[in-house]
């Protein structure tokens, strides 16, 4: 409690002016709460009871009390007795009575170390009679928020890269109309040729391992259609015939194997003819949409036949220009082909990029803790894909973490102009964290869900910083860190933040030790204010001065033991 003093006007006189303050008002006593004051996002709350003792204020007396902040004059409040005019709030002379001053000032440096103070001003009726003495009356300001840290999380796109794939290679046998001997032109053909030096490669390949080999044989839709049938599965054995000497010449062993392949007849290909009709360009369009519909009413396959033969000049179109390319064998080589191994990556992202493809460079970049090795790599990604978002965003991440924020927040915005993306969001929303803008930042994480932890993460600072504790407890999650710990400190769980900071990595560091010398002091332990402040200014100096100005530990500044520490 604080009681006021009249300090009266230098052009009255001395006797007279003190007289009249004094008889006007007294003895009035002022509590602010808390003492000292506290800062919350970035807002400091001023509460102050005051309290008039019985004929404390005259009835016709009026005060204007304005509370001053350092150099901040807060808005000021009218009391006044009980005949007085004006609309102040009034206390009646004989019981006295009690106003609560409420007010929200925005932080600046100064108020650090500044003092809460009472001034203003009395009045009798209009007249002004004197003025209240600069009070001190609470000590400010506890600005423990701030040593939140405000290192923000960026996401790196992650790649698709698999060391071993599932592929194909398809080679097509075609034969003639009611036929199923292989034609030796067949076996000319490039596809042909193109397995024969497959085979003689996978034989000693080892990035290549043959699975299995599929072999589906085909008639056109026309004719009977259990002929057909029979006609597919024999094309389909012709054709493994022709594969497996092929296999022999090439010296594949396992290929040269009739167990190796899987063998049947799909009998008549309407999927297939759908598919080539669609695709052909020269037959008239009304009499290929009347084929098609054919294809799609008549379910009879006589019929449908009979209704395409009826068509004359168009059934003779598909006879010469559709039906031929499904009188066909497709063999299908099934293999596992296992990519470069870490080494092989590394060394040809450095000599010879080009073999690389996009999955492959994205992956490379993540086998280097280097951060410039990793940019290397992904710049060379981002030159050759450059749309792909992935290539523009994790440039700009490696970039962030080398603490190059202007270059990284380009790539982060062209990486989201390729395509609007959650993850180049939250680089985007940790970018403007840092720079202060922390309602542009809580918008775009707001759209950055599926991101990634970091996303939450990076809410719980900007949270801290608002001043909202217990959202930032839930956002920064369960993995102790320092802004967890100041989270539960500031949410008023003191013991739980000791814990969770000799949990995090910052348990042995000089910002560790300090935020532990706080915490003792809102505990009231001396000795772990002093042991904890001796190891932070010996980890980093520039701890000293912190404390010497640290309204944490105001009920010690006066101590010999702590001044003998940050002096």
């Amino acid at each position: 409690m604080k009681k006021q003093t009249i300090k009266v006007f230098a052009f009255l006189a001395i006797v007279g002016s003190m007289a009249t303050g004094c008889q006007l008002l007294k003895d009035v006593e002022y509590k602010a709460t808390p003492d000292p004051l506290e800062m919350h996002g970035d807002a400091v709350r001023v509460s102050v009871e005051i309290t008039f003792p019985e004929k404390g204020i005259k009835k016709k007396a009026a005060a204007e009390i304005t509370p001053m902040l350092g150099n901040t004059a807060l808005k000021s409040i009218r009391v006044q007795g009980e005949k007085a005019t004006g609309n102040g709030e009034a206390i009646l002379y004989k019981a006295g009575g009690k106003v609560t001053y409420e007010d929200v000032v925005p932080y600046t440096p100064d108020m650090e170390t500044a003092d809460l103070m009472i001034t203003g001003k009395i009045f009798k009726g209009e007249k002004e009679k004197g003025e209240i003495e600069a009070t001190k009356i609470a000590d400010a300001t506890i600005i423990t928020p701030y040593l939140v840290n405000k290192d923000f999380k960026v996401v790196l796109a992650k790649d698709e890269f698999r060391r071993v794939t599932q592929e194909n290679l398809l080679t097509v046998i075609n034969f003639d109309k009611g036929r199923d001997v292989v034609k030796y032109s067949e076996l000319k053909d490039d596809d042909v040729s193109t397995m024969e030096a497959f085979m003689a490669d996978a034989q000693t390949n080892p990035r290549v391992a043959v699975t299995g080999i599929n072999v589906v044989g085909y008639a056109s839709p026309e004719g009977e259609v259990d002929k057909n049938e029979g006609l597919s599965d024999d094309r389909a054995a012709s054709a493994i015939k022709s594969a497996m000497k092929v296999a022999k010449k090439a010296g594949h062993e396992q290929a040269s194997e009739e167990s190796t392949y899987n063998a049947s007849g799909s009998g008549e290909d309407f999927p297939g003819f759908k598919r080539e009709l669609q695709a052909d360009t020269e037959m008239d369009e009304s009499d290929k949409q009347l084929v098609l519909r054919i294809l799609e009413t008549e379910k009879n396959p006589a019929a449908r036949e009979q209704k395409m033969r009826d068509l004359g000049k168009s059934f003779t179109y598909l006879d010469r220009n559709i039906f031929p390319k499904l009188r066909r064998t497709e063999i299908n080589i099934n293999y596992d082909l296992t990519g470069f191994s870490d080494e092989e990556l590394k060394a040809n992202s450095v000599s010879n990029s080009d073999t690389l493809n996009l999955e492959e460079l994205l992956f490379c970049a993540t086998l280097y803790d280097d951060l410039n090795e990793k940019l290397r790599v992904y710049r060379i990604a981002e030159e050759r894909y450059p749309n792909d978002y992935r290539t523009s965003n994790n440039v700009g991440a490696v970039l962030y973490m080398l603490n190059k924020v202007s270059e990284a927040k380009a790539k982060f915005e062209k990486a989201n102009s390729t395509k609007d993306n959650v993850i180049s969001k939250n680089n985007l929303g940790a970018i403007a964290g840092l720079e202060g803008d922390r309602t542009k930042a809580m918008d775009l994480l707001n759209q950055s869900g599926g991101a990634g932890t970091e996303v939450d993460y990076n809410k719980g600072i900007l949270d801290i910083q608002n001043g909202e504790y217990a959202n930032a407890i839930t956002h920064l999650g369960a993995d102790a860190s320092f802004n967890l710990a100041l989270a539960h400190l500031l949410n008023g769980n003191t013991t739980g933040s000791v814990e969770t900071v000799n949990g995090s990595v910052d348990a042995s560091t000089a910002q560790g030790y300090y935020f532990k010398a706080v915490a003792a002091a809102r505990q009231g332990k001396a000795d772990g204010v002093l042991s904890n402040l001796k190891s932070a200014i010996k980890a980093d100096g520039a701890y000293k001065a912190k404390a010497a100005n640290d309204r944490e530990f105001i009920k010690w500044m006066n101590d010999p033991a702590f001044t003998s520490v940050v002096k």
